[in-house]
């Protein structure tokens, strides 16, 4: 009876299968990436490739927190790294030939003994041999930057791909059971017990789970190296970044991808059947002799109060997190889980609001009553189709809708505080004064650094600063959000800092260590508004230096201030703006701007990278809705061939039936629109107000265009096959 039920009901089954595969394929795709970016790039060594040691300036921080009853070390990379001094060099040279890189003194290569280099180093630098000496490499740190992203998007997609393949595979088998009414109460009555009912649902997934995720594995094999050369081309991944192609039947059973692969689709087809099958356990004897054309008992209280608690459990995570860690709301990983749990409670409760929603639409005519009324009849159709375009919808809306938001909060948050008419920009720009500058009101001269500040004894926090000149100069070229202290009182020994630290009283003192890694104890002048996170902390020029330089003459050694990277100039009134651009472009040696310019440059309204990169999140989606809306529709078309000849009878005509067909397919694609758009709603709500309570200007962005090219091909696929099938 199991095969043949296979045999008869392939067809209702295939949008399962193909979910589940595609869910497989993705994870297996998405595993073998993460397996080669925790690899690292497989280039080979630049620097120093010919010196069995490499001795690198001390780069790091390193200072003992507490873990519980226990101390240990945390280390954070140091804003500015040390070189390799000239004692240190001396004493290297004599144990063998060193190896210098030009006038660069970060690194040497040193041709000894290893362990002669390390006893001779003594901590004063950090020794590499082996593939460790990459880590000497330029490019090193830039891929390690990169690789953070690509782990982030690999993650994020995977999530998304499990959570859409959970929902479109559960819905499938729900409307399964729905559909199948009638032959569960038929088994009934010739004997079959609740759980022969269960178990042979079940057997249909678990056949559906393992052949889909035989499918999927040796498809995620064939995707993997194309997904890492689309990564690549796409600016996510660097260049160094391939997944290597891998045979299935032969790496499978050993490799880590396409096992998690494979049981994750098989547990996606048996939790997806679960809860179906329990349903279809209770369906009574009495069902096969019911022949109701409008859909009853839609909601049992089970499915309820399931429902009433993810909404309850979504909202007051949001209202949680806007009073404990508003903050929070702009990271791209809470605004990915936080609008999922919404979706599924949505999902849920989606036969309780789709009628509603079908119920407020006004359709003209007799084939448009039809419509309607056939729409909020068979409630259980069109909540089904609802359903994987809600999800679409509110992962568009919400995923796009919250990142293009938090970008142009950043770019008028950053406009809000420059006040400047004119930026340079450059690395290792020469002091303009602001007498040299025709027609300058305030000439503010500053450098990229950082601070950073063992919190509470347990964690060593790196906070990101902006080393400045003259803090007068800072006052009067920005509009900085000071809700205590004053700018203008920075001094050698003092410091500005924001509400996000844990001291933050003004004359408080605070520990912290320079971007050289140098202890200071500074007191606390200003606090400025924690804002979108780009308020960092302000210290003096004396306070940021490249470390200790050997002096001229061989004279000891002199702190080397860090170079200038940026000139704010304000103009006085009638001043002309192009002269002074001229001089500052001469005197400074870097590229002037406009502040419209810089600030458009700096801060666009979303980066390519992470606006491809969700997009493509978003395609991942939609393929998933488009097999769920044919699959349903499908499923549908099979089972009203008496009601759709009925019509004819009637006397409607042959496209007055496809009208109908497909404008039922409309109503329910536009009833998940609404209901999907509502979940942005409340998403991207809750991000506006978490920004107000930021002091950060808010303005929400919607992205009309991508939510309506989705709706737009969501009604192409759903009209398009009820169109097909649509004959009496």
């Amino acid at each position: 009876m199991f095969l043949a039920s296979l045999r008869t009901r392939w067809s209702s089954l295939l949008g399962a299968f193909v979910a589940v595969a595609l869910g497989v394929g993705l994870t297996a795709a998405m595993g073998l990436g993460l397996d080669a970016s925790l690899a690292g790039p497989d280039r080979p060594i630049v620097r120093f490739a010919g010196s069995p040691v490499v001795v690198l300036g001390q780069d790091r921080l390193t200072v003992p927190v507490e873990r519980g009853p226990d101390t240990t070390h945390v280390s954070k990379p140091l804003s500015h790294p040390h070189p390799v001094d000239a004692g240190l060099l001396r004493d290297l040279r004599r144990l063998g030939p060193v190896q210098l890189d030009g006038g660069k003194r970060d690194a040497v290569g040193v041709d000894a003994p290893v362990r002669a280099v390390r006893d001779v180093v003594d901590g004063r630098a950090r020794v590499l041999t082996g593939d460790d000496r990459r880590q000497a490499d330029p490019g090193t740190a830039r891929d390690a930057e990169a690789m953070v992203a690509v782990n982030s998007f690999l993650g994020t997609a995977g999530g998304v791909a499990a959570f859409v393949s959970v929902f479109v595979t559960a819905s499938t088998f729900a409307f399964v059971v729905a559909l199948r009414r009638r032959e569960f109460g038929l088994l009934r009555m010739t004997g079959a017990t609740p759980g022969q009912v269960r178990r042979q649902l079940l057997g249909e997934a678990f056949a559906v789970g393992v052949t889909a995720s035989l499918a999927g594995c040796a498809l995620g094999a064939w995707g993997g190296p194309r997904l890492g050369a689309a990564m690549v081309d796409a600016g996510i991944a660097p260049r160094s970044f391939t997944i290597p192609g891998a045979s299935f039947l032969a790496s499978a059973p050993l490799s880590w991808p396409f096992q998690l692969a494979f049981w994750t689709g098989l547990f996606v087809a048996l939790t997806g059947a679960w809860v179906a099958s329990r349903r279809a356990g209770r369906i009574t004897p009495t069902e096969a002799l019911r022949d109701a054309s409008v859909d009853s008992g839609v909601m049992p209280w089970s499915r309820r109060v399931i429902g009433a608690a993810l909404l309850a459990c979504g909202l007051g995570l949001l209202v949680w997190t806007l009073v404990t860690d508003p903050a929070s709301l702009m990271k791209r990983k809470t605004y990915t889980v936080q609008p999922m749990i919404l979706i599924t409670a949505a999902a849920a409760l989606a036969p309780l609001l789709v009628r509603p929603v079908v119920r407020a639409f006004r359709l003209p005519g007799a084939v448009g009553l039809l419509v309607r009324e056939n729409s909020a009849a068979s409630v259980r159709r069109t909540a089904a189709v609802a359903a994987p375009v809600l999800v679409t919808v509110a992962l568009a809306g919400s995923l796009l809708g919250s990142a293009q938001t938090v970008s142009e909060a950043k770019g008028a948050e950053a406009r809000q505080r420059t006040a400047a008419d004119l930026v340079v920009t450059g690395r290792d720009l020469e002091a303009v004064a602001r007498r040299e500058v025709p027609g300058a009101a305030a000439v503010s001269a500053s450098a990229s650094t950082a601070v950073y500040v063992r919190e509470e004894g347990s964690a060593l926090v790196r906070s990101d600063a902006r080393a400045v000149r003259d803090p007068a100069a800072l006052a009067a070229t920005s509009r900085l959000p000071v809700v205590a202290g004053d700018v203008r009182d920075l001094d050698d020994r003092s410091i500005v800092v924001n509400e996000e630290w844990a001291k933050r009283g003004v004359g408080e003192h605070v520990d912290v260590w320079l971007g050289d890694g140098r202890p200071a104890r500074l007191r606390i002048v200003a606090v400025l508004a924690r804002g979108s996170g780009d308020n960092g902390a302000y210290v003096t020029s004396a306070n940021a230096s490249l470390g200790r330089r050997d002096g001229d003459g061989g004279a000891g050694s002199v702190a080397v201030a860090v170079p200038v990277d940026r000139v704010d100039v304000r103009l006085t009134a009638g001043a002309d703006r192009d002269r002074a651009a001229g001089v500052l472009a001469e005197r400074s040696g870097g590229e002037v701007r406009s502040a419209e310019a810089w600030l458009a440059a700096t801060y666009p309204r979303t980066k390519a990278q992470t606006r491809l990169g969700l997009l493509m999140l978003l395609g991942i989606s939609l393929v998933y809705t488009g097999v769920s809306l044919a699959s349903t529709l499908l499923m549908a078309a099979s089972v009203r061939g008496a009601e759709l000849r009925a019509l004819r009878l009637a006397g409607a005509t042959r496209w007055q039936v496809r009208g109908v067909v497909a404008g039922e397919a409309v109503v329910a694609v536009t009833a998940g629109a609404v209901l999907g758009l509502a979940v942005t709603a409340v998403s991207l709500g809750g991000l506006a107000v978490g920004l107000a309570r930021l002091s950060v200007p808010v303005g929400v962005v919607v992205p009309w265009d991508v939510v309506a090219g989705v709706v737009g091909v969501c009604g192409v696929v759903a009209v398009g096959v009820a169109g097909v099938r649509g004959r009496a």
